[in-house]
C-alpha cells in the first residue's frame, strides 16, 4: 500500500486528540503497556506503529532511546511535532522490510494496537525479530479475542477481517482470530510468549468514563503479550 493510502491519513489529528484522553487509550492500553514495559532507562526502543507519539512521549520521560515508525504521513508529522529531538521518527509500512535497520538493533520492539492491521503478521514479526537484540523482547497489545467475538458475533474460532465505522468517519478494518491462532503465529515467527496480561482499567477511568469502566472491569477488551526469541533462533 503506498504511503498516501495509509488508513489514518486525513484522520490523524482527530485520532490524536481523542487518544490523548479516551478511556480505551489513556486509561486502559497506555497505562497497561507502560507498566508492562517496566524500566526502560537507557534501552533502545522501536515503537512500530507509533501513531501520534503518545507512547513515545511517555517512554522519552522514562529515559529510553527511541525510534518510531508509522505508515501514515500525518501520524509521522504529529509524532515529530510531539517528540522533537527526543526520538527519531520515520515513515514506514510494517508490511515492508526494515532495510535501513541492522540486525540486533533494539532492546524492545513495541506494537500497540497495530498488529491486527498488518497483512502478513508472521512476516512482520519475523522481520521485527531480526532487529531484536539478544535478550530483547517484543511487546504487543491488541484487541482481546473474546472481545472481538462478543462484538462481532459468529464463532469464537473465526479468523477474518472485521470492518467498523468510527464516529470520525473512518472505516476501521482489522483482523480477528482466536487466542490459539495468535500464539501459533508468534511461534511460526520464532517467538515464545514469556508473559501475557489481560488489561484491567486504570482507576482513573472510573471518573472519566464510568460506563466503560464498569464494562471493562467485568470483561476483557485488550490483551498484551511479551515475546522473546526461541532458544537457538537467529
Amino acid at each position: 500500500m503506498p504511503p498516501t493510502d495509509a488508513p489514518y491519513d486525513g484522520f490523524a489529528d482527530t485520532f490524536a486528540r481523542e487518544a490523548a484522553a479516551s478511556a480505551y487509550n489513556a486509561h486502559y492500553d497506555r497505562p497497561t503497556v507502560l507498566q508492562f514495559l517496566g524500566d526502560v532507562n537507557g534501552l533502545r526502543v522501536l515503537d512500530a506503529g507509533c501513531g501520534p507519539g503518545l507512547y513515545l512521549a511517555e517512554l522519552a520521560v522514562r529515559g529510553a532511546d527511541l525510534v518510531g515508525i508509522d505508515q501514515s504521513a500525518d501520524m509521522v508529522r504529529l509524532a515529530r511535532d510531539r517528540l522533537g529531538q527526543h526520538a527519531e521518527i520515520r515513515q514506514h509500512d510494517l508490511d515492508e522490510p526494515l532495510t535501513w535497520v541492522a540486525d540486533a538493533t533494539f532492546d524492545i520492539v513495541l506494537l500497540t494496537l497495530v498488529i491486527h492491521y498488518t497483512r502478513n503478521r508472521v512476516r512482520t514479526l519475523t522481520e521485527l525479530t531480526r532487529v531484536l537484540r539478544p535478550g530483547g523482547r517484543i511487546v504487543i497489545s491488541t484487541s482481546h479475542p473474546t472481545a472481538d467475538w462478543l462484538s462481532g458475533g459468529g464463532s469464537y474460532f473465526d479468523a477474518r477481517y472485521v470492518e467498523e465505522a468510527w464516529s470520525d468517519g473512518m472505516t476501521h478494518r482489522y483482523w480477528r482470530q482466536p487466542l490459539q491462532a495468535w500464539v501459533d503465529e508468534f511461534t511460526t515467527a520464532g517467538l515464545l510468549v514469556e508473559r501475557l496480561v489481560e488489561h484491567r482499567p486504570a482507576a482513573s477511568m472510573r471518573r472519566h468514563d464510568p460506563t466503560a469502566y464498569e464494562k471493562l472491569t467485568h470483561q476483557p477488551g485488550f490483551i498484551a503479550f511479551q515475546l522473546v526469541k526461541k532458544p537457538g533462533a537467529s
